[in-house]
């Protein structure tokens, strides 16, 4: 089952996430697509399983990875489609190296699960750097806040939402 909504009044019940209210409270247009989530699908990644059950190129559909660099975690969004280049990250925001957060760590400072983590509503503000091949769309999805729940944005959107940078931070 897939569902599909836009959103311009503020969000109740379900569809409601810190992610959302943070794009209302920004006054951010954005949509919202729920699919069925499945643990079957877990060998290949939550993204993947979205790009299935929406049937969209996985090129579309980006991740939100938290890095540690030493000093600061900062976000990598890339697409769910390829890797997270830690060195490209590291490069992007000035640091020597970065490797990837304590998945702990990731949803105590998020304030969400592993495969939902939204780059969007966060309980603490990091540093983000969305993949370059975002910019070639008008619009990609991101996790909205929790499995089977994604937030259809335009790029440059959710850059401004964020204060993000972009750079060539995914491989594939």
């Amino acid at each position: 089952m897939v569902c599909v909504s836009r959103k311009s009044k503020k969000t109740t019940g379900r569809a409601s996430t810190p992610a959302t209210v943070a794009l209302e409270r920004a006054g951010i247009e954005f949509r919202t697509v729920e699919y069925e989530h499945s643990s079957e699908h877990m060998d290949d990644g939550y993204g993947i399983e979205a790009a299935e059950k929406l049937g969209l190129d996985p090129k579309r559909i980006f991740k939100t990875l938290l890095a540690d660099t030493g000093a600061e975690r900062v976000v990598g969004i890339v697409p769910v489609s390829g890797h997270l280049d830690l060195k490209a990250l590291a490069a992007a925001v000035g640091a020597k190296k970065a490797s990837m957060a304590d998945p702990r760590r990731a949803q105590r400072e998020t304030g969400y699960v592993l495969g939902g983590i939204s780059p969007l509503g966060q309980r603490t503000q990091h540093r983000t750097v969305l993949d370059s091949s975002a910019l070639a769309y008008s619009e990609i999805l991101v996790s909205g806040g929790k499995r089977g729940f994604d937030i259809g944005i335009s790029p440059q959107a959710l850059l401004t939402a964020l204060k993000a940078t972009t750079a060539d931070i995914g491989t594939w």
